[in-house]
C-alpha cells in the first residue's frame, strides 16, 4: 500500500469501526496496530503495511483530526525509538510477534541497560558478564544512567560473553525482564531534584537464550542499530516551528517587553535561526531514513540538540533576570518522562546540562561525525586487538 488515498481510506475504516469517543484507549491502539497503521513502514502483521515511511504523516493527520488517542510516545520513547527498530532488524519472528505490539501500544515500557560506571563514553569497555548455562545466561554487573528503569518491564541489555576477545567482539545483546529476581533498581537524584535516571544492579539474573537478540558475540553490531536510532530519536524528533526550547524563550520575549535589551535581542535572533535550521535539518534527515537505516548523521543532530538546548535555556534564565534564579519545585520524585516545556525556566536550564551526556557524550559524537561523516583519520588506539581481560582498568 503506497498510495496516500488508500491510507486515508484505511484510516477512516479504522475510525468507523472503533470510534475514538466511545472506544477504550488501549483497545483503539491495539486495533490501530492490527490495521497496520501504527508505523506504516513496518512489515504487514507487525503494525505496518510495508508502505513508505513518509506516508505515516498522512495517517497521523487523519487520526489527530478525529481526536484519536496516541500511544503517549514521550513515555515509551525508548521502546519506540531504540528497542523496536533493533528488534525489527535482528529479532526472530517469535520475538517480533511477542514484543512489538505491546511495546507500541504502551502496555510494556522499555529501558536501556548499556552504560556502566566504568564504561560510559567508552561503552565497548563494559564489564557486565553473561555466562552461558544450558539454554539460559546468568548475568552479573551494574548499569547506570538508566532512564525509566523504575517503570520499565523490559530492557535492552548488552553484556560481555567472551572476555578473551577484544572489547568490541566479545559482547552479546539481550532482552531482559526487569521483573526477574536479581534485578535491583536504585534512583539517581539529579541536579533538578528528580530521579528520572537510575542505577541497575544485576545479580545472578537468568535470561533465556530465546531472549538473545542477534548472534552470540555480535552485540556491538546490534547495539549500533540501537545507538544510531537513539541519536535520531533524541536529536531529530519532529517538532513544529518554535517547538522545543526556543518556544518558551520566544514567548517570554513577546509577553515581557520590559525584560528586553538590545544584546538579548541579537542573541535570541541568532538562536531562533539556529533552532529553525536544526528543525529543517531534522526534516531532511527523516526523509533520508526512507531509503534505509539511520547512519552517523544522527550524531550531528544530537550534537546540535544539546548545544541549542543549553544555550537557549541559559538565555531564557538571563532574560528573566532575578526571576530566572527562582526554582519551582525541588521535590524528590521519579517521573515517567521528561517535560522540558511544561516546567519553569530554572528546570530547563538545569535539565539541559544532561543533554550533552545522555545518548552519547558530545565528545564521542564529535569523533563519530569527524570519522564517519567527514572521513577524517581515526584517533590512535592501542586497545583494538587486545583481549578485554588484558585491558588496563
Amino acid at each position: 500500500m503506497t498510495d496516500a488515498a488508500q491510507l486515508r481510506s484505511r484510516t477512516q475504516e479504522l475510525l468507523k469501526a472503533h470510534p475514538p469517543a466511545t472506544t477504550d484507549r488501549t483497545d483503539f491502539l491495539k486495533a490501530r496496530f492490527d490495521a497496520g497503521l501504527a508505523w506504516v513502514h513496518y512489515p504487514v502483521g507487525l503494525g505496518g503495511l510495508d508502505a513508505p515511511r513518509t506516508l505515516q504523516a498522512v495517517v497521523d493527520a487523519e487520526l489527530e483530526a478525529a481526536g484519536a488517542p496516541d500511544n503517549d510516545p514521550r513515555r515509551i520513547g525508548i521502546g519506540l525509538g531504540m528497542a523496536a527498530p533493533t528488534i525489527l532488524a535482528y529479532g526472530t519472528e517469535e520475538q517480533k510477534q511477542r514484543f512489538l505490539r505491546p511495546l507500541w501500544v504502551g502496555e510494556e515500557v522499555w529501558c536501556q541497560l548499556f552504560s556502566e560506571p566504568g564504561a560510559g563514553s567508552d561503552l565497548a569497555a563494559l564489564g557486565t558478564r553473561a555466562v552461558r548455562d544450558g539454554d539460559s545466561w546468568v548475568v552479573n554487573g551494574q548499569k547506570v544512567w538508566t532512564s525509566s528503569a523504575h517503570v520499565a518491564r523490559w530492557a535492552i541489555l548488552i553484556a560481555r560473553t567472551d572476555p578473551d576477545l577484544p572489547k568490541h567482539r566479545g559482547i552479546t545483546y539481550f532482552l531482559c525482564d526487569m521483573t526477574d529476581p536479581g534485578v535491583e533498581v536504585r534512583p539517581l537524584r539529579q541536579i533538578t531534584g528528580e530521579a528520572e535516571f537510575n542505577e541497575v544492579f544485576l545479580t545472578d539474573v537468568t535470561i533465556p537464550d530465546a531472549h538473545r537478540l542477534g548472534e552470540v558475540g555480535d552485540g556491538w553490531k546490534v547495539a549500533q542499530t540501537t545507538l544510531n536510532n537513539e541519536r535520531v530519536a533524541i536529536g531529530g524528533a519532529r517538532i513544529p516551528r518554535e517547538g522545543g526550547m526556543i518556544g518558551p524563550a520566544s514567548r517570554t520575549w513577546r509577553e515581557r517587553p520590559e525584560l528586553r535589551t538590545h544584546d538579548l535581542h541579537q542573541r535570541l535572533l541568532d538562536l531562533w535561526v539556529d533552532a529553525e535550521v536544526a528543525r529543517l535539518t531534522g526534516e531532511r534527515l527523516r526523509q533520508q531514513l526512507v531509503a534505509g537505516q539511520p547512519g552517523p548523521e544522527g550524531s550531528g543532530m544530537k550534537l546540535a540538540f544539546a548545544r541549542l538546548n543549553q544555550e537557549i535555556s541559559g538565555l531564557e534564565v538571563e532574560l528573566l533576570g532575578e526571576e530566572g534564579l527562582l526554582y519551582g519545585d525541588w521535590t524528590m520524585r521519579r517521573p515517567e518522562l521528561v517535560d522540558f516545556t511544561g516546567r519553569d525556566a530554572g528546570y530547563r536550564y538545569l535539565r539541559s546540562k544532561g543533554n550533552s551526556i545522555e545518548g552519547g557524550t558530545s565528545e564521542v559524537l564529535l569523533n563519530i561525525v569527524a570519522e564517519r561523516v567527514l572521513g577524517l583519520p581515526s584517533e590512535p588506539r592501542n586497545d583494538k586487538d587486545v583481549a578485554w581481560k588484558d585491558l588496563a582498568r
